[in-house]
């Protein structure tokens, strides 16, 4: 049967009241996120001219993000998840206004304006797996893909508007006004968690179910073929082919080091991931979650590796903005898949697990782009990571069947049974899988 393109499903913003004021100041946030990391890049770079200081941004973001994250997940298993998102948006809503007034009492100390930057970071992490549960609580499981879809468009949007709008902030009323815009967009996000109902765990109970959750809850992804599959396939395409270190290499080889190049290749990227997301209610409606991942993981390191090979421009951006495209379905796909598939009792840590890759993975294939190419060339790099991307998910898909074959289910799927011994985690699992 011939499948008709549809543009981005709107039923979750219309169906759950709750998620619609979710997104609404998710969007913001995330806007107002972009502008703060802007305005923290500015300043930093003029508080000590180095690029070490610039670069010392990654490290006050990167180490909270990773620890924080996984202690946020602990966390969404074990208490309700409504609170703890409260309170973490409440102290980046803390965070948010103590940047506005270092910057206006002009704070010369880098050290201070990073601190700052770790405690947001961390407030932001801790609270993000338990956010990334709300979305299947809050829609039917139909319903689940087309939800993170549209959480996936307003990110790409906050990419693309989000420098450029502190650009003109930062030009117009200095850094001061950039971090008040994101305490405001945060402030708006806080009253759409307010709203929110109370969202307890399911399935953990009794102090002994509980510890027994948390040994549990990990060999969740290892005994589930769908879960570990899917996230070895983010992992694969993000560690093996990550291109963002490659680019000013690239451009300098390729095409004169011109600055407005440089930045045609990141917006081909965004463009190609904003235009899949409008038009994502054509895979988002598709039960064959497992199935459309992998092709669109697949499909990243193939239009990177020809990349890698392009040598006119519009090629190559063309390129990027099919990479942009497949990583968009790919995200989607896998994160409704995750939560999906995953026991309530067990979200909160799988969510951590799934969050860390997500940060892991690109960081760490930058980094392995960039050594490789050090050694021989962007090219080489560029296409042998491709292509080592497109094996190694070309091998998680002839060896993981239940994902291959993964449907979304049509119903609410019954919770697990409250105080299952542990042993009994490995046969649910099992018994969850797909047929």
């Amino acid at each position: 049967m011939k499948r008709r393109v549809r543009f981005i499903d709107t039923r979750p913003l219309r169906s759950s009241p709750p998620y619609r004021a979710l997104w609404i100041g998710t969007s913001a946030s995330q806007l107002g996120a972009q502008i703060a990391n802007v305005a923290v890049l500015a300043q930093v770079w003029e508080l000590t001219g180095s690029p070490v200081g610039t670069g010392a941004i990654g490290l006050a973001t990167g180490l909270p993000m990773v620890l924080f994250g996984l202690l946020g997940g602990t966390l969404a298993d074990t208490v309700d998840r409504r609170a703890l998102v409260r309170a973490t948006t409440a102290g980046q809503l803390l965070a948010a206004g103590a940047l506005c007034v270092q910057a206006l009492a002009g704070n010369r100390n880098v050290v201070l304006l990073l601190a700052l930057v770790a405690f947001a970071t961390a407030c932001s992490a801790l609270g993000a797996p338990a956010r990334r549960t709300f979305p299947v609580r809050l829609l039917p499981p139909d319903q689940v893909a087309a939800g993170l879809a549209l959480n996936n468009v307003s990110f790409q949007f906050a990419m693309l508007a989000g420098p450029a709008a502190a650009g003109l902030i930062i030009a117009r009323w200095d850094f001061a006004a950039a971090y008040a815009t994101q305490a405001a967009a945060i402030a708006l996000a806080t009253l759409a968690v307010l709203r929110l109902p109370a969202m307890r765990p399911e399935g953990v109970r009794a102090e002994g179910g509980r510890r027994r959750a948390e040994r549990g809850g990990w060999r969740v992804v290892l005994r589930r073929d769908t879960l570990w599959g899917s996230l070895a396939t983010d992992l694969s395409a993000t560690l093996l082919a990550m291109p963002i270190a490659l680019f000013p290499l690239v451009n300098e080889v390729r095409f004169e080091g011109n600055p407005q190049t440089l930045g045609l290749f990141l917006s081909a990227v965004a463009v190609g991931g904003i235009t899949a997301g409008l038009l994502s209610g054509t895979v988002t409606r598709w039960r064959r979650g497992g199935l459309v991942q992998l092709t669109a993981a697949a499909l990243w390191g193939l239009a990177l590796a020809c990349f890698g090979l392009a040598g006119p421009l519009w090629l190559a951006l063309t390129c990027l903005a099919v990479a942009g495209a497949a990583d968009t379905v790919s995200v989607v796909t896998r994160s409704a898949l995750v939560q999906l598939e995953t026991p309530d009792a067990y979200r909160g840590r799988v969510s951590s697990v799934e969050h860390v890759i997500g940060v892991a993975g690109p960081e760490l294939g930058n980094f392995r782009g960039g050594l490789v190419a050090s050694a021989t060339s962007a090219t080489f790099s560029l296409v042998t990571g491709g292509l080592a991307a497109v094996a190694a998910i070309t091998a998680i898909a002839a060896a993981n069947s239940p994902l291959r074959a993964y449907r979304t289910p049509k119903e609410e799927p019954e919770p697990p049974a409250r105080h299952a011994p542990e042993a009994e985690v490995g046969d649910a699992a099992q018994e969850a899988r797909p047929a």
